[in-house]
């Protein structure tokens, strides 16, 4: 099946309303097994400093894109203004790394 990378960064000056819908988020993106998608990675970007989230980062596997689309269109932070821009783009991993949570 095929993989696929989203990168979504925050509109400037957004994050209290992320922190206002991320429970909302969090519970979103645990609900996409059941809508066809498998999460295979995923987490927030971070300043340099690691001390303000400033976007989204997700690794996901589906049938096609379409259910891609449909995952960024629906996330609570997209319906709340939080990302602004988000690329989606087809993914081949070469190499992973198992790395302990």
């Amino acid at each position: 099946m095929p993989i696929f990378a989203v990168h979504a960064i925050d509109r400037p000056g957004t994050l209290q309303l992320r922190l206002d819908h991320y429970g909302a988020h969090r519970a979103y993106v645990e609900d996409q097994e059941a809508q066809g998608i498998t999460v295979i990675l995923s987490g927030p970007l971070q300043s340099d400093d690691g001390e303000l989230m400033t976007g989204s980062l997700f690794v996901l596997e589906a049938c096609d894109r379409a259910p891609i689309d449909a995952f960024v269109a629906h996330d609570p932070f997209t319906q709340h203004g939080v990302w602004g821009e988000v690329r989606i783009s087809r993914f081949h991993p070469r190499k992973t790394k198992k790395t302990a949570e």
